[in-house]
């Protein structure tokens, strides 16, 4: 039986080394703070971008979120980003994702600040993860090694295989786990024989948003599985990529949906924004 990877776990332990660096921080004059900019009405961004507010704060980040209409004009979006960016007081902006369909999502990201871009999508902080040089990483994969390491997981060596080539969590879990001397399979739509390749992955990694779709004798024996999908049966209820009661039978390690990846993307943007703080102040 797989041995479980508690996200929630790691995220309060990170949580409570981030308090405290956060009241020494105080106590020389700074406070972090995080701007969060919310366009539309998006039911499940609207939970998240709370989830955000309530995290900033119990451990002390001063959080402020901009709620703009469905119907903003791009410009104006623009004009607060630039605002955002000239802020002293503000360490971190974030945009919350997706954005409405008539502004342009690049342009947007590129506007915010490489310094502030705590959710790591910059182009400036994609290349500095590319050529491993630093930078904000991307918050759910750089989640998913966190994870890895709080477990004591090698990753050297290992056939990992990513399930997704997004920007926001497949691409940057690739290149975190090259970093770390993985040898690393990305898989997508057109890649011929996925089963293949998922039985031969010792670090399985799903982002592909189908619900339930890896089941137990797909995956090599004693593999570990990070998932990261997050998907709402018609019941209700929250599922993963994997089927989770086959997969514990086979794995050798696996995260939970809810409770394993979810909380370590919010933990990290926590980390992003008090590093910010620690380089700005």
């Amino acid at each position: 039986m797989a041995k479980v990877i508690d996200g929630k776990e790691v995220a309060s332990e990170i949580r409570r080394g981030l308090a405290e660096k956060i009241q020494r921080l105080k106590e020389g004059g700074v406070t972090p703070g995080l701007a969060v900019i919310f366009v539309g009405e998006d039911p499940a961004s609207q939970i998240y971008v709370r989830n955000k507010e309530k995290a900033c704060e119990e451990i002390g980040i001063n959080s402020t979120t901009h709620r703009m209409p469905e119907d903003t004009p791009q410009n104006e979006l623009l004009g607060l980003i630039s605002k955002l960016n000239d802020d002293p007081g503000v360490h971190g902006i974030l945009v919350q994702l997706p954005i409405p369909k008539h502004m342009d999502e690049e342009v947007i990201l590129r506007a915010i600040s490489a310094d502030k871009d705590v959710d790591g999508f910059h182009p400036i902080n994609m290349g500095l993860l590319l050529t491993g040089q630093g930078g904000f990483k991307p918050c759910t994969p750089y989640g998913c090694i966190k994870m890895l390491d709080k477990y004591g997981i090698d990753i050297r060596g290992k056939k990992a295989v990513i399930l997704g080539r997004s920007n926001i969590v497949g691409k940057p879990a690739a290149l975190m786990l090259l970093h770390r001397d993985a040898t690393v399979t990305i898989c997508h739509s057109r890649t011929d024989n996925i089963a293949k390749e998922i039985r031969e992955a010792d670090i399985l990694v799903t982002a592909v948003g189908k619900p339930e779709m890896i089941k137990g004798d797909m995956i090599k024996p004693g593999a570990v599985v990070l998932d990261v999908g997050i998907n709402r049966l018609e019941s209700g209820k929250l599922v993963g990529d994997v089927h989770y009661q086959s997969a514990s039978s086979t794995a050798g390690w696996i995260t939970p949906v809810p409770g394993g990846v979810g909380p370590m993307t919010i933990t990290m943007l926590l980390s992003n924004t008090v590093e910010a703080a620690e380089k700005l102040c």
